[in-house]
């Protein structure tokens, strides 16, 4: 399959979005939901699509907080895997990263998911050893 391109999300892809989520076998976290991905759009404009026509068809959270680059959510439907959408998607945010002055970027993996370790290893990003992620739910 072709004719896919980047954009980043509308406000109008929330539903879209969530639902490619929970049917990948992305991790879920405590920020799927609506409000949470409206204002990463609205308030961050971070989150790059994958579309073919009106299909959303994969995802890249590409965010920068002044030192730090951060990608994550980077989901790609099992029918479109292979074709260069992650790989594109990647280049995107790493463009729309650079052009806000970015340096630096940190790709959050999921560690249980091989693929997804060899994937953003071949695309250039090695493991750090030295950090470890801390996490509190607030």
């Amino acid at each position: 399959m072709t004719g896919w391109h980047i954009r980043p999300a509308r406000p109008a892809d929330v539903g879209a979005v969530l639902a490619l989520w929970a049917e990948s076998d992305a991790t879920p976290s405590s920020t799927d939901d609506p409000d949470s991905l409206a204002r990463l759009i609205g308030d961050f404009d971070g989150l790059l699509l994958a579309v073919r026509g009106e299909e959303v068809v994969g995802t890249l959270i590409a965010t920068w907080d002044g030192w730090r680059g951060n990608m994550y959510r980077l989901v790609v439907d099992h029918r479109y895997r292979r074709q260069g959408v992650a790989l594109a998607l990647v280049a995107a945010g790493e463009r729309r990263l650079a052009e806000r002055g970015c340096r630096r970027v940190c790709a959050l993996v999921t560690e249980a998911h091989p693929h997804a370790v060899g994937f953003w290893t071949a695309a250039g990003y090695g493991a750090d050893p030295t950090m470890l992620r801390h996490v509190k739910m607030l």
